[in-house]
């Protein structure tokens, strides 16, 4: 028998199948019903319900990976190629 993370034990589905449910879930601006019909087209066949289940279960630990990720792309200094101001109703570019 394999070895799976206890994480995911008694669980139907193997962990790399939850891990993109919820990664979908997290990552993007999706609702369950449509992480239900993606996972659908890749033919793994799995109700909204589970997934909700998934994301109460895993998703904080998804989540803080995603928002640590994207942390540390943002620098200290931040460019700004233009601006416009207005003075008296009339437009100036920076």
């Amino acid at each position: 028998m394999p070895h799976r993370d206890p994480l995911y034990r008694r669980h139907r589905f193997p962990a790399e199948i939850i891990a993109h449910a919820v990664w979908l879930y997290f990552r993007f601006p999706l609702s369950l019903r449509m992480v239900e019909d993606l996972l659908a087209a890749r033919g793994i066949i799995v109700s909204h319900q589970t997934i909700r289940q998934w994301a109460e279960k895993f998703g904080r630990t998804f989540a803080n990976e995603i928002r640590r990720r994207s942390s540390g792309r943002l620098g200290d200094k931040w460019h700004l190629d233009e601006a416009a101001i207005s003075i008296r109703g009339k437009k100036h570019w920076l």
